[in-house]
């Protein structure tokens, strides 16, 4: 039930219990929006507890994925391109096993109103929705096209037996469903966490019931949102260093050692980076725009001239399996690795926006800009 709460203890200037958020110590002369909303809010623990049990099937749901893929690694067993490599398998493996433990605890997280869960949330929903709209797009462009060339693929492995044609319109069908269970997962689903985690009386829930200050409120979120996705990044590139050591580098692709090699710098600098720009430091803004100015122009480089098939045989895999990669429209067009590149451009233009946050060192949060007032 939606409650009006009183004001928060001590959030009147000059008490001295008043917490540390600028938003709750503003002096009534020159009280804003957001800190009025401080005075009565809507107790939001009800929809924290929606939300949260929603995360946690969710999280569920992509713990699921892993039963599937090794599955899927079993079938590829009798695949005319010869099996799947477990190696191989490793990075998406844990992906799903680290997408699943994050919104298990996010979700019991926001159950108990917590501030990091709010936050966190708040975050991830917004790279969440982003994504998302990228992979609807890029899959409404090209998934006709895949469909229709996996299906020419499979009966060239029969041996070209003739197969009966299915339907324009029962294909149609099909691909309006996939495309439509992507939007919703990937563009309705992260809109809604967006919307509720980022109203004025949610934040002010989990203030009131989760009094002491959290690691998240030491920095502005849109700074701690990339801190995250560059840590984040650090551990993937650790895993891929020791699976798919697959390095662009300025026109070519490092595999073996070099690759690996690579690889291990770029996780350690990307984890210097996360730290530094959680701590605010002016210095490690500057390092993190440099950097990766040259990684995309080393990628840009190496996508419009290497062989990526060449590269993908000497890491491992099989010719079959090269064939049956380069015969997908997404990897033989270099979709996926141009989408890729498109990332980090958007992740250049964030870094570029969050500047502002390390210019006033004297307040460096400010208002929230993630957070709506409520209405």
């Amino acid at each position: 039930m939606e409650s009006e709460q009183p004001p928060l203890p001590g959030s009147e200037s000059g008490s001295p219990d008043a917490p540390s958020s600028p938003a709750l110590s503003q002096s009534p002369r020159a009280e804003t929006p957001q800190s009025a909303i401080t005075s009565t809010y809507k107790d939001r623990s009800t929809g924290l507890t929606i939300f949260g049990v929603g995360q946690i099937i969710l999280g569920i749901l992509t713990a699921l994925m892993i039963p599937l893929a090794m599955l899927g690694l079993l079938i590829s067993r009798h695949a005319p391109g010869g099996p799947t490599s477990l190696r191989h398998l490793i990075p998406g493996l844990t992906t799903y096993l680290f997408v699943a433990v994050v919104l298990l605890t996010l979700g019991i997280g926001s159950i108990q109103a917590k501030r990091w869960a709010r936050a966190l949330t708040l975050i991830i929903s917004w790279y969440w929705l982003a994504v998302g709209m990228l992979v609807t797009i890029l899959l409404t462009a090209v998934l006709p096209v895949t469909m229709r060339t996996a299906m020419a693929q499979a009966q060239h492995n029969m041996g070209g037996a003739p197969a009966p044609p299915i339907p324009t319109g029962v294909m149609a069908v099909i691909l309006t469903i996939i495309i439509v269970m992507a939007a919703f997962f990937l563009v309705l689903v992260p809109i809604g966490f967006v919307i509720f985690y980022g109203r004025s009386d949610v934040a002010e829930t989990c203030r009131h019931r989760d009094p002491l200050e959290r690691w998240t409120d030491r920095a502005p979120l849109p700074v701690i949102g990339a801190s995250v996705v560059l840590a984040v990044g650090s551990a993937y590139m650790l895993v891929v260093a020791v699976t798919t050591p697959l390095f662009p580098f300025f026109g070519r692709y490092l595999t073996g050692i070099a690759g690996t090699t690579c690889f291990l710098a770029l996780a350690a600098l990307d984890a210097y980076l996360a730290y530094s720009l959680y701590r605010l430091q002016s210095s490690g803004w500057w390092l993190a725009i440099s950097t990766l100015s040259v990684r995309i122009v080393s990628m840009i480089l190496t996508y419009a001239r290497a062989d990526l098939m060449r590269a993908y045989s000497r890491i491992g895999f099989s010719d079959a399996q090269v064939q049956m990669m380069n015969a997908n429209p997404m990897i033989r067009s270099h979709v996926i690795l141009w989408w890729s590149l498109f990332s980090m451009v958007i992740l250049f233009g964030f870094l570029i926006w969050i500047k502002r946050y390390f210019s006033d060192r004297a307040n460096p949060i400010g208002p929230d800009p993630l957070t709506v007032s409520a209405t």
